[in-house]
């Protein structure tokens, strides 16, 4: 029996002695890693941002080819992702190349919308004269005249000889309709009680539709904006001009504007005011005449 004793105790020893080197022989081992798994890079995202390609001078219009458009990873407040939303916008102050443009460093208001050349003029309308107050900004619109007779408008002196109605302007921009601007409200709305439209009309033509909107009544008659047709002012004589020119040969618009229009050049009774002939009053040799000047009309009566 002791004997059996001893023979167990040795085998546990024995066992012991070995996972005892099993447990030293993995302590040896390296220690290998957990996989990690693989994650894919992510792509940064980026804004397009419109930066000057070089330097842009105060005061004068932006053009297409001086901007370029970069990928940035943020897109500053104010700044813009379309050059064509710049095109001919005017700087404030110089800005340097590859700067990006900002929306407080540009000018903005009214006048930017006016081209070249034309002049923004308010003339009154009303819901008859205005289509029924449906013209709205950008539109393109004819502006008609009319004009009534004067009483006592036989006389040769009357600045109205005659009523009439004529194409006064054709095709002219509409910058502003009442409250309306371009680009602000929704264009289904209708204005409220406009009595004002914008128009940009050509210089020379502004002394025009200012008398005319003084002495008779402007019609604005909606077109097409597709239609191009316009008047031809060579199938009519030019109206004369208030002041006498000097010869010069080809004045500009702004000379042709400054030289004025008359009424009666307006109304075309100072062309046919010299082939009506002299009337010739019956009566004695001692007939007396005075001449009467009623505002802007002057008659002769006989007494």
């Amino acid at each position: 029996m002791v004997n059996v004793t001893k023979i167990l105790a040795g085998v546990l020893i024995a066992a012991a002695l070995v996972l005892a080197l099993f447990a030293w022989t993995l302590s040896r081992r390296p220690v290998q890693p957990a996989p990690v798994a693989r994650v894919a890079p992510t792509a940064q995202v980026t804004f397009p941002v419109v930066v000057a390609a070089r330097r842009l001078p105060a005061g004068q219009p932006i053009g297409t080819d001086a901007l370029r458009i970069e990928r940035l990873p943020v897109r500053p407040s104010g700044t813009f992702a379309e050059t064509d939303l710049l095109a001919k916008r005017v700087p404030l102050a110089d800005i340097e190349p590859g700067t990006p443009l900002f929306e407080v460093q540009l000018s903005s208001g009214f006048a930017e919308q006016i081209e070249p050349g034309q002049r923004a003029v308010a003339v009154r309308v009303d819901d008859a004269s205005a289509v029924g107050e449906r013209v709205r900004p950008g539109n393109f619109v004819d502006v008609f005249l009319t004009l009534k007779r004067e009483s006592g408008g036989g006389d040769a002196h009357s600045e109205i000889t005659r009523s009439q109605a004529r194409l006064l302007l054709s095709r002219v921009r509409v910058l502003a309709y009442g409250d309306a601007l371009p680009g602000g409200g929704n264009p289904g709305e209708r204005a409220v009680h406009s009595r004002t439209a914008v128009l940009a009309v050509p210089t020379a033509e502004v002394d025009r539709l200012a008398l005319a909107d003084s002495a008779g009544h402007l019609l604005l008659a909606l077109r097409n904006p597709r239609d191009d047709e316009i008047a031809d002012p060579k199938w009519f004589a030019h109206p004369g001009a208030a002041l006498g020119a000097r010869g010069r040969a080809d004045p500009t618009p702004s000379s042709l504007a400054a030289a004025g229009i008359t009424l009666s050049a307006l109304s075309g009774s100072e062309g046919t005011r010299a082939a009506q002939p002299a009337v010739r009053h019956a009566g004695g040799a001692d007939e007396r005449q005075i001449e009467v000047i009623r505002g802007g009309r002057a008659e002769t009566l006989a007494y």
